[in-house]
């Protein structure tokens, strides 16, 4: 049977049984005012951008139309706060003949990304941010560690100024991986990101027999072995996602996308990626902006 990387466990036995992120232990549970996890270089950091804050200097990776737009919607940027985690992954078996969820895999790239995005969080809290826009999950590989991968969330810390409390349900600051210009125009239209809710599946695709495959030759015909496992992967991903939603007390979830990669564990493994901004209501009227005819000047 295939090795694939996933979590290092003293008993083999374990790391054979799926563990779905629903069922883990929360690795990233937020903690206002907890500074655990960031690097003193980092907490110097965050002193000089309250002293910063206080002189109305900031910092941002928002472009000069979203920057614009943010304050107008009446939010300042504070600073840019950003989250990371290097996280070694260890190993999980499957046959080779047989669809299933490679539950470890799933549960280490789940906790990585939630410790990167807590630590954000903790940072704008740092901040007394309202919450984070632009929120952008990256997932880096260095030469010096093949088992390692660094998860990293980054985002610019605002707050509203006028002092409106636009935290999550939950108490932490919102977040969202929404442009500047949809950030503006949903909260014109009477709601506000609640949060950006995340859900993931690593699932290992079975390989076909040679048999099966020479009955297929010169034949169209659905490989319902492929489709159910693909169709399942995603299922899997979309309703984690929309669990997190529910339990951030979201409405719903908007600009909703489900990303592919196979991280280096091989064509017949891979990781379904759902990611979402959850938002909720803040007007019963609704008033939606009429779009505009735009006429470029130059070719």
């Amino acid at each position: 049977m295939p090795l694939f990387r996933g979590r290092d466990d003293d008993d083999p036995q374990a790391a054979q049984e799926p563990v779905a992120p629903a069922e883990a232990p929360h690795a990233g549970a937020y903690d206002s005012g907890s500074l655990a996890g960031i690097p003193a270089s980092g907490r110097e950091r965050i002193q000089r951008m309250k002293q910063e804050v206080q002189r109305g200097f900031f910092t941002s990776d928002l472009s000069v139309n979203e920057f614009l737009l943010v304050k107008e919607s009446g939010f300042e940027p504070l600073g840019l706060v950003l989250g990371s985690s290097i996280y070694h992954i260890g190993y999980q078996q499957a046959a080779w003949n047989q669809n299933q969820e490679m539950g470890v895999l799933t549960q280490a790239m789940y906790h990585a990304r939630e410790l990167a995005m807590t630590r954000m969080e903790e940072e704008a809290d740092q901040l007394s941010a309202d919450g984070v826009v632009g929120v952008r999950l990256d997932i880096g590989r260095y030469e010096w560690g093949a088992d390692l991968a660094e998860f990293i969330a980054v985002g610019t810390a605002v707050k509203h100024r006028e002092g409106q409390l636009h935290r999550a349900p939950t108490g932490r600051p919102f977040t969202s991986d929404m442009s500047g210009q949809d950030f503006a125009t949903l909260l014109r239209a009477g709601y506000r990101p609640a949060g950006l809710v995340i859900g993931n599946c690593v699932y290992h695709v079975a390989r076909q027999g040679m048999l099966a495959s020479l009955k297929q030759i010169g034949r169209n015909v659905e490989m319902p072995n492929f489709t159910q496992a693909l169709y399942e992967a995603r299922e899997l991903a979309m309703e984690r996602m929309q669990t997190e939603a529910d339990e951030m007390q979201a409405e719903g979830i908007v600009g909703a996308r489900i990303i592919e990669r196979s991280h280096g564990w091989g064509s017949h493994v891979i990781e379904f990626f759902a990611i979402g901004t959850g938002v909720v209501s803040t007007s019963t009227e609704h008033v939606i902006d009429r779009p505009a005819l735009v006429l470029p000047l130059q070719g």
